[in-house]
């Protein structure tokens, strides 16, 4: 079965590839990454990823998912939140350093939405990674914030996981893990 991830970011595509294939899913997964996505500014991950899916079935008619995903810092109300990527590009990981400095109060959470169009339905899946904010950057993989997030039963960073060590924690393998376990069951 062919599924059409809806993304730009290639680092996003790998994390997601890599698991398909480990799950040993049947699903071909495809980069769908130049097509004009429809994307709102808004202060839910789940209201960006829905308004992007519903306008996108309007104009394709294969089986995609769109994937949306935020780091949560407690300390700091819940910001970057769904404005993560905009803050990465503009202040990266040392200006949420210099944000959080002198902050005992490290805890934070990645959340990942994902909206299926499948078979003429919408479907949202969603996963969350708790961790912490590291005191510094740490590691060099992946992508975004990951060299300052450390998840819950780790000492290591994202930064320093291998993709295959990251998806047994994060946040977009938890929600694909969700939408794969949702087409296997809908497709029995």
């Amino acid at each position: 079965m062919k599924l059409y991830f809806v993304t730009s970011n290639r680092h996003k595509f790998e994390e997601v590839l890599a698991l398909v294939k480990e799950l040993e899913s049947g699903i071909q997964l495809e980069p769908l990454g130049n097509i004009r996505k429809l994307e709102i500014q808004g202060d839910s991950l789940d209201e960006i990823v829905l308004f992007a899916a519903e306008n996108l079935s309007r104009e394709i008619r294969v089986d995609f998912f769109i994937e949306d995903a935020g780091l949560f810092i407690d300390a700091l109300r819940g910001f970057p939140g769904p404005y993560s990527n905009y803050v990465y590009r503009t202040i990266g990981c040392e200006g949420i350093l210099r944000l959080m400095n002198g902050i005992t109060n490290r805890n934070a959470e990645f959340r990942s939405i994902i909206a299926l169009c499948f078979r003429g339905i919408i479907k949202v899946f969603r996963g969350v990674c708790k961790g912490k904010i590291s005191n510094e950057v740490r590691g060099h993989f992946g992508f975004g914030f990951d060299p300052i997030f450390i998840p819950e039963g780790s000492q290591k960073t994202f930064g320093e996981m291998s993709t295959a060590e990251k998806n047994m924690h994060s946040h977009r393998a938890k929600a694909v893990k969700l939408m794969i376990e949702f087409i296997r069951t809908f497709i029995k």
